[in-house]
């Protein structure tokens, strides 16, 4: 199976990108490529959504990739979340420690509970968040 990305802004601040199929040596460059374009349309400090709902399979050139979107966005004070991984994707994740744990959703309920708990932080004057 090949990569699939699809994407969406909600908002200025927002990139949703929804990934399927493998992310792996062959593919990952198409996906580097596909962000590369699409991460400079962020406001500064915006966040990035990968949605890995369709994601079966991530290999370690995969793993870089969504190392190289969090230090990209971390350098415009942005936040890089993923979401609906499969139970062996994020395995790897797990595995390996690539990406924390609290990055990582298993619905979309619980990325906006998240959100919403970030959000109440910031308006309570908690900067931390």
């Amino acid at each position: 199976m090949t990569l699939s990305l699809h994407h969406e802004f909600p908002a200025s601040s927002r990139l949703v990108v929804h990934v399927g199929g493998r992310l792996d040596a062959m593919t990952f460059g198409e996906f580097d490529e596909a962000l590369l374009e699409l991460l400079p349309r962020l406001a500064e400090g915006g966040t990035v959504v990968v949605d890995l709902a369709a994601l079966e399979y991530v290999s370690s050139a995969g793993l870089r990739s969504f190392a190289r979107i969090r230090k990209s966005m971390r350098a415009r004070n942005g936040h890089t979340l993923l979401l609906n991984p499969q139970a062996q994707v994020r395995k790897v994740f797990d595995i390996v420690k690539a990406v924390p744990v609290s990055e990582v959703f298993a619905s979309t309920q619980e990325l906006d509970a998240y959100l919403d708990r970030m959000q109440r932080q910031i308006t309570e004057g908690d900067d931390d968040a």
